[in-house]
């Protein structure tokens, strides 16, 4: 497993998105254990969790508690493991996402996180998003009181654009580490963040990084005027002799060495490949092919 940096510690390349685990058609606990002992086998050291990962209106906090449990479970050393929540949405029973970023509200969803993950601190806590209730100054606030009660190690923002990124960093920063965006072959509106990030020397965790080339809970419909398989990613799998996850996941790679993807993955085989894609390296010929294959975009 290679290695980069998130603030001044050093993780994994690809960390593991355990959202899959404890949403609509999650697997049961033998297997969602099995595959976070799996990542930790294969060198993974950053999960990443939330507090509204769990089923529509049931069990807020089980993806957390189930985090906890793998950890408390695995019989190898997790000392150098970064475990990464975030804070300020709710899953109601509509199976909506609500957003909630008072100070009051994100406090007391950290002080819930700590019990849950049994820390004395959260290595690295994130607002989820941002509140357009809110002042973002306040919700980002929130987020620098836990870090002088330290209570939280590292701070991070999720779902923003270029010039909340900026605020954040002024309101807190060296402290502010990273930023959470969906950025994957099939959305890819995050460039400028990434670009941003590459800037400040901010880690970028793109979120459903294999969308377009392996379906999740977000992910809508499939484009039908596409075949499957049929994208580059497909194809530039087909000349290495490896999975399209794997090209998706050592393209994000290539993009900056900020870039750390947190794929999702409900089963050890899944986690176990992605993980090997730290070990693949694409020509600067294949990543120009992949760069213009904006899968699931109709011409």
């Amino acid at each position: 497993m290679r290695h980069r940096t998130l603030g001044d510690l050093r993780v994994s390349a690809v960390g593991l998105g355990a959202m899959p685990l404890s949403v609509e058609g999650r697997p049961d606990e033998r297997r969602a254990l099995a595959t976070v002992h799996a990542a930790l086998d294969a060198g993974v050291t950053l999960l990443d969790t939330a507090d509204s990962y769990h089923l529509p209106g049931a069990e807020p906090g089980h993806n957390e508690a189930l985090i906890a449990r793998a950890l408390a479970a695995y019989g190898g050393d997790t000392s150098d493991v970064l475990v990464a929540t975030k804070g300020g949405r709710g899953r109601p029973a509509d199976g909506g996402w609500t957003v909630t970023g008072s100070p009051r509200r994100l406090k007391a969803a950290a002080e819930a996180s700590l019990k849950r993950l049994g820390v004395d601190a959260i290595g690295l806590y994130q607002l989820h998003k941002p509140d357009p209730a809110v002042p973002f100054e306040e919700s980002v606030g929130a987020l620098r009181e836990l870090l002088d009660e330290g209570k939280i190690r590292l701070a991070g923002v999720s779902n923003t654009d270029t010039g909340l990124i900026r605020r954040a960093r002024a309101i807190l920063g060296d402290r502010l580490v990273s930023v959470q965006n969906r950025y994957s072959p099939a959305v890819r509106d995050s460039e400028p963040e990434l670009r941003v990030c590459a800037e400040l020397g901010l880690a970028f965790l793109p979120w459903s990084p294999l969308g377009g080339i392996s379906r999740s809970s977000l992910d809508g419909p499939p484009d039908p005027d596409r075949e499957p398989g049929s994208t580059a990613f497909h194809a530039v799998a087909r000349e290495h002799g490896v999975s399209p996850q794997q090209v998706c996941l050592a393209w994000l790679l290539a993009k900056s060495p900020t870039v750390i993807p947190i794929p999702g993955a409900g089963r050890p085989e899944s986690i176990r490949d992605s993980a090997r894609a730290t070990d693949l390296t694409l020509t600067t010929a294949q990543l120009t092919l992949l760069d213009r294959d904006v899968v699931g975009v109709r011409p």
